[in-house]
């Protein structure tokens, strides 16, 4: 799995969106959207991913940049509380993490969440519909052309 942040602009300033995706069916399985950069927000989301798992024996990597919100000791004390083994990049690079840069765009460019918002409900909305349409309509070919949703569920999942 892996934890990536970008923005939305709205009238009154930024919004953060934090997205745990799993890195063999492309899935979203867990997102928050925050007023600010703060860990809470990247906790929410890791939460939320672990609520959905549907392998919960299996071990977990958890990769990610070296933004302050994954290094401060409440993410990293709720990773290790979890067993998760910890993966970050060495030197900020886009390549390191492309899996999330990729879902970042998608949702951006072809889900138009790459706009101004009116109200952070607006956003919220748009940002839920967005991650219910990746995640339940478009085959990737990342997944031999399967939705992240079949893949995620299917009995051959690491």
């Amino acid at each position: 799995m892996g934890e990536r942040y970008y923005l939305f602009k709205n009238k009154k300033g930024f919004i953060y969106l934090s997205l745990i995706t799993d890195a063999y069916s492309r899935k979203i399985v867990g997102y928050n959207l925050s007023r600010n950069l703060k860990a809470e927000g990247c906790i929410k989301a890791f939460q939320m991913a672990l609520k959905s798992r549907l392998y919960p024996k299996r071990p977990l990597i958890h990769h990610s940049d070296r933004g302050i919100q994954y290094c401060c000791d409440d993410y990293v004390q709720l990773l290790i509380s979890q067993n998760v083994q910890i993966s970050m990049t060495q030197n900020g690079s886009p390549y390191d993490n492309a899996i999330a840069e990729r879902v970042n765009g998608i949702l951006k460019q072809e889900f138009n969440l790459y706009q101004s918002f009116d109200s952070y409900q607006k956003a919220k909305d748009a940002v839920e519909n967005a991650i219910i349409s990746y995640n339940q309509i478009g085959p990737h070919f990342s997944c031999q052309l399967q939705i992240p949703q079949a893949k995620h569920a299917s009995s051959n999942a690491r």
